[in-house]
């Protein structure tokens, strides 16, 4: 019995031969695909936890259109936890459990962090500013490790999975986890190619039994179609982008872009966005460390901004909750977003020692 169930709205919308065409393909199938899963149930938890705020060059954050000499932006790591229902009961998700104590030595960080001075103690502790981390937040819901059924991730910059999943030999901290990542992802951070190395942790993903990895083929519902997985290539190959329908609408998660201004960069009070975006008519600001397929981002910016829709505190941007969120930040001048998604939390979670109904009758089939 399988929680996942494929789904087919995306698959034809970039196959135009014109960019411009292919920008609308995608809208269209987004605004149908964003009706299709506002029918569906809405997720059973959602909560996102801060775990660290780290710099990152503006240049890259904002790629062509921030317009200040600030080298850098504070970036605001999240996890974000997902109950959602399914056949099988409640399944728990976490979204960006980043281990962010043991993937400091990803190349390009360490090297920007040496540069800073940050790896001085004084400095750091301006400059890095540690909330929590994986295992005390899920221990604040009372979330134990063996009970996490999945995890998952936008893309595998910067992760190091090995005390997740074991390997490295190291014991699992989730033992009944597995992790959901699209094959392209998986298969290319296995052979990297030297400028892509700088922004994958060494040995990350070493030693990791096969049995632990699910292989996502394009986009999916998860359980009962309060989750989403789209396959939104651009900033990796397999980048990909959580939907969950909650009492917020549509929360799609991503790294694509750095901040909400950066899904709407007309409106943004970020000195250069809103010229960028009149100059160009860009609808978007890509987070552009690594280009490696610069049209399919831009396209798949637009598909999440669509899917997300308004942000209902400020209609002018769109419900993004980002897994690393532009935060400002006083040594950063000039770089505060001009709306901020900041913390969420919704539904009830649900204990796995606490008995789970499953639904009697036959099981909705999700597909389009």
């Amino acid at each position: 019995m399988s929680i996942i169930h494929s789904v087919s709205h995306f698959k034809s919308s970039r196959d135009a031969a014109k960019p411009l065409h292919r920008v609308e393909g995608v809208r269209a199938a987004a605004e149908d695909f964003r009706k299709t899963m506002l029918a569906n149930p809405k997720v059973k938890f959602y909560k996102t936890f801060e775990l660290i705020r780290i710099p990152y060059p503006s240049k890259y954050g904002y790629l062509n259109a921030f317009a200040l000499p600030t080298p850098y932006i504070h970036i605001c790591n999240k996890l974000f936890v997902i109950q959602f229902d399914s056949e099988e009961g409640i399944k728990t998700l976490l979204v960006s459990p980043s281990d962010w104590e043991n993937q400091r030595d990803t190349p390009y960080f360490y090297h920007m962090l040496e540069d800073m001075g940050v790896l001085s103690k004084p400095v750091e502790k301006m400059i890095v500013r540690p909330s929590d981390t994986v295992l005390t937040a899920i221990a604040k819901l009372g979330l134990a490790p063996e009970d996490v059924d999945y995890i998952t991730y936008d893309h595998l910059h910067t992760q190091n999975l090995t005390r997740w999943l074991g390997g490295g030999g190291q014991a699992a901290i989730f033992p009944n986890a597995k992790l959901l990542v699209m094959r392209e992802e998986w298969e290319s951070t296995q052979a990297l190619l030297p400028w892509q190395n700088q922004w994958y942790c060494p040995g990350g993903i070493d030693g990791i039994d096969d049995s632990r990895i699910e292989l996502i083929d394009g986009d999916v519902f998860l359980g009962d179609g309060s989750v989403a997985l789209m396959h939104t290539k651009g900033h990796t190959e397999g980048n990909h982008s959580i939907v969950a329908h909650t009492d917020q609408g549509l929360l799609v998660t991503s790294e694509n872009g750095v901040s909400m201004d950066s899904y709407a960069p007309q409106h943004s009070s970020i000195k250069g966005l809103a010229k960028y975006a009149e100059l160009t008519e860009s609808e978007v600001v890509m987070n552009g460390n690594t280009l490696e397929y610069g049209i399919d981002q831009y396209l798949s910016m637009v598909q999440e901004k669509t899917v997300a829709g308004p942000y209902p505190k400020d209609e002018r941007f769109f419900n993004m909750a980002l897994s690393s969120e532009s935060a400002g930040y006083y040594l950063f001048p000039g770089t505060a977003p001009t709306v901020r998604m900041g913390e969420l939390e919704f539904g009830t979670f649900t204990p796995k020692t606490t008995p789970t109904k499953k639904r009697g009758g036959i099981w909705r089939k999700f597909t389009s």
